[in-house]
């Protein structure tokens, strides 16, 4: 059977008292010289600590591609060819961001089409949150400088004429643009929060579940993170973890693996969840679960949160004028 945990569009924080809270915290941190502490994590029981975006009302750079076909089938299979919008030219780095903007551009290297979505903070609504990307291409769009959200690669998707439709992973309502409206888990998360303190921009992967290898490289600014250019870090590089997935925890679609949920979701045990008595971090060990899921998810993903204490190695920063480019894809 497939599982699906839709994550509320407004949610209660259970690992910080809120974002302000957090950024405060990280503040203090930096300023002991103890490296960042840990952005909000969105948990794989649907606990979200980033604020549910507001209807879009700004403007994005790309312009939004115009779904064509009929509606979509109730069960559609995964596939790398199922979709019906039309393919847009690559526009790489030619969006210029200006004052008060930044520029983030997803790369696709993958054999399938994507199809990036944003679901934002309300206080920097964007005008677009869907794209599309075909294999092998770019999209550059640009973001507002306190710009505090999420993005995340769909999968799959049809969608007729209004934009309505279905995407086998990340699904958000069935919509191409999705709003306000939140992801379907297991999707791969990118999440930032910009000029958060000081200047200073703070960003991660969140593998809350997984549908898409990905990792995110800043360009222009100033960082001590060192994420090459190709997704690696000295703990190893990105890979496909639903090569990997332990069987317990796969999405399949029509016999066929499509995401790989968290042992909290599938679960659903205060110890796989971090919470109750094991809610604090010296509790929450993976080491100490029944089995460690968590170093599977951080095997393929060294860069990204593999459960919610795991910021040591997951949150970055970058000082100045930072863009980012979020890649979709393994390691070289």
């Amino acid at each position: 059977m497939r599982h699906r945990s839709r994550r509320p569009s407004l949610a209660v924080p259970v690992v910080a008292t809120g974002l302000l809270a957090v950024v405060l915290g990280v503040a203090l941190v930096v300023m002991s010289m103890q490296g960042p502490a840990p952005l909000p994590f969105l948990t794989a029981s649907g606990a979200s600590m980033l604020p549910s975006a507001a209807a879009p009302s700004s403007s994005a750079a790309t312009p939004t591609p115009t779904p064509t076909a009929s509606a979509a089938p109730s069960t559609p299979k995964p596939s790398a060819t199922t979709t019906t919008l039309p393919t847009p030219k690559p526009t790489g780095s030619s969006v210029v961001a200006a004052a008060g903007e930044r520029v983030i551009t997803f790369v696709n290297t993958t054999s399938q089409t994507i199809w990036p979505a944003a679901q934002a903070d309300p206080k920097a609504p964007l005008a677009q949150t869907g794209w599309v990307v075909p294999p092998g291409g770019s999209v550059s769009i640009l973001m507002p400088d306190n710009w505090n959200g999420r993005l995340w690669g769909r999968t799959g998707c049809v969608f007729n004429s209004s934009g309505d439709g279905h995407c086998v992973t990340g699904d958000c309502d069935g919509h191409f643009q999705c709003g306000s409206a939140g992801s379907v888990s297991p999707e791969t998360l990118a999440e930032f929060d910009l000029d958060a303190w000081d200047g200073m921009d703070f960003y991660d992967v969140n593998l809350d579940g997984f549908n898409l290898p990905m990792w995110v490289n800043h360009t222009g600014g100033t960082t001590p993170d060192k994420i090459s250019s190709t997704g690696c870090v000295p703990a190893g590089c990105t890979h496909n973890l639903l090569a990997t997935c332990p069987s317990v925890l796969q999405d399949k679609v029509n016999g066929v693996e499509v995401g790989c949920f968290t042992a909290c979701n599938v679960f659903g045990t205060d110890q796989y969840c971090c919470a109750g008595a094991w809610s604090s971090r010296a509790a929450c060990q993976p080491t100490k679960w029944p089995v460690d899921y968590a170093a599977i998810f951080k095997a393929a993903e060294p860069t990204g949160y593999s459960y919610v204490y795991d910021d040591a190695t997951s949150v970055f920063t970058c000082s100045g004028d930072c863009n980012y480019r979020i890649t979709f894809g393994v390691s070289p």
